[in-house]
């Protein structure tokens, strides 16, 4: 089943809530894991797997929307749905716009809650796979020499291999040899491509790192 390959965190200081969600979300297939607040949460370690946060909003300790603030303070990107038995509009309102995917009020639907986990989850693949093609060519672009990346960029610019070879000063046999071998390093299909490459990468703009990002 593919929720197998993913995690579903459910951060609930009521164990009678952690207990019935995990049952219900491992009957359908999915890995769970309980925590009675969200300082527990932040103290485990985490799945590299695709995953999303089921969070009650009041608890003892922390309310769930500062939570979600922190969560964003630290950079670390997981969506997020919101458990309430004492929801209003303008909390539902501050979660949405801070990136919640869904905001249910007690006792919620099953199905409701379901859905809204598949949808979060999906999001959270879509971001991983985006991550992974971020890492890729920055992977690719780090074996390309600095004169390789020197005339990739030229060429994001739209410059001619005889404008490249008169701006850095090589013959237009080299500029076309040094861009060949850019398109081959970077597996780029066409002119077109490379510069799309080029353009993800920061180079139309000379904001490119050397080095491959990290994984979040």
């Amino acid at each position: 089943m593919q929720g197998q390959q993913s995690t579903v965190y459910v951060i609930d200081d009521d164990p009678s809530v952690r207990d019935g969600l995990d049952s219900l979300l491992r009957s359908v297939g999915y890995d769970t894991r309980g925590f009675a607040s969200p300082r527990d949460f932040l103290a485990s370690p985490r799945s590299e797997r695709p995953a999303c946060i089921v969070l009650d909003v009041r608890m003892p300790d922390a309310s769930g929307l500062d939570f979600q603030d922190e969560l964003a303070r630290m950079g670390y990107v997981i969506p997020t749905i919101f458990l309430t038995g004492h929801g209003d509009v303008p909390m539902s309102v501050r979660a949405m716009k801070a990136g919640a995917v869904e905001f249910l009020l007690k006792p919620f639907r099953e199905q409701d809650l379901l859905d809204a986990i598949r949808q979060a989850l999906e999001i959270d693949r879509a971001r991983l796979r985006k991550q992974a093609a971020e890492v890729d060519l920055h992977e690719r672009f780090s074996t390309l020499t600095p004169r390789e990346r020197e005339v990739m960029a030229l060429v994001a610019r739209g410059l001619l291999n005889k404008q490249i070879a008169a701006e850095i000063g090589l013959s237009e046999i080299t500029v076309k040899v040094h861009r060949g071998q850019a398109m081959r390093k970077m597996r780029a299909d066409s002119v077109a491509d490379l510069i799309r490459m080029a353009d993800s990468l920061g180079l139309t703009d000379g904001k490119a790192n050397d080095a491959a990002p990290g994984l979040r």
